[in-house]
């Protein structure tokens, strides 16, 4: 099946070229139709997505992740980089991608999570006319979004899970080599949560609607933690929840960001929760300060992406 995006502008690089059956020339380097490099029962995400180790959750069925090739951002300290920079993973057709919504949901998970789905969106909304899951649609993002292309979206995602990553331009150019970050992030958050309203749960304490923002503490950076956490008190809707995150794991020396090239410390780590607990961003998670290793980053080996 051909299908292409003309002259692409589905994220905020606006490279506005064309899309097909090949590799783009655009930022992310992807075609137009799904490159994915895994499609598989996960659960490494928050309780409420993926199942929580006690308690009810425990025998659930986990979240039905489909892990996309290609990102609209460069992060340097990127842990799903041999998919994000890398592009390792398969192009397959749109009624593929339906067909894998269709087997993630007969395993009985609890949603179907799009991990870095923006360049796709066209095609992902072709794939949801085939086959529309009776599960939860979870749009899983690095923040960096347009409203305008979010708005396609309006109606079809029902959990939105975007990072807000920093607040200082300089930070997220040396970062993840977009100035505009924030402004597109923060923008983009507010799309989100005037969409899916206030955080919802079943009785199971399953998400089935509502966003929740993440915030990765990075090591030698708790300030820029402090200045988003204080954005997300004073400009987040009541009912947005917030995850605060515990897990970068360093898996290459970076040159340019030496830094980075550690855990953060226990102390760096309190000092960002007990700021969110300051300004009462209660409703989400805190991530175990132990939590950094390697058991977040699952194997990109074409799990469930091959018929």
């Amino acid at each position: 099946m051909s299908f292409s995006v003309p002259a692409c502008t589905l994220c905020p690089r606006r490279c506005g070229v064309y899309r097909g059956d090949s590799p783009s020339k655009g930022y992310c380097g992807m075609p137009a139709l799904p490159t994915a490099a895994r499609a598989a029962v996960h659960r490494g995400e928050e309780p409420c997505i993926s199942g929580s180790t006690d308690g009810p959750l425990v025998a659930g069925g986990g979240s039905g992740t489909i892990f996309f090739s290609g990102c609209t951002l460069a992060c340097v300290y990127c842990q799903n980089a041999a998919i994000s920079r890398q592009k390792s993973g398969r192009t397959i057709s749109i009624d593929r991608l339906a067909d894998i919504f269709r087997e993630l949901t007969d395993q009985g998970v609890y949603n179907i999570n799009l991990v870095s789905p923006t360049p796709y969106i066209p095609a992902i909304l072709k794939a949801l006319e085939k086959y529309r899951p009776p599960v939860p649609l979870v749009y899983n993002t690095g923040g960096y979004e347009r409203v305008e292309t979010l708005r396609l979206l309006d109606g079809v995602i029902d959990v939105y899970l975007p990072d807000l990553k920093y607040k200082d331009a300089a930070l997220s150019s040396r970062f993840s080599h977009a100035a505009d970050y924030f402004e597109y992030a923060s923008a983009a958050i507010l799309e989100m949560a005037r969409q899916t309203g206030p955080f919802v749960l079943d009785d199971r304490g399953v998400a089935i609607r509502g966003t929740l923002v993440r915030h990765l503490v990075l090591p030698g950076h708790t300030r820029s933690s402090l200045e988003v956490l204080d954005w997300m008190k004073a400009h987040l809707p009541r009912g947005v929840w917030v995850s605060l995150l515990s897990q970068y794991t360093p898996l290459q020396p970076i040159e340019n960001a030496p830094e980075l090239n550690r855990r953060i410390t226990r102390r760096e780590y309190d000092k960002v929760v007990d700021h969110l607990l300051e300004l009462g961003l209660t409703n989400g998670y805190v991530q175990e300060r132990d939590s950094a290793d390697s058991r977040y980053i699952p194997a990109f080996d074409l799990t469930g992406i091959e018929n």
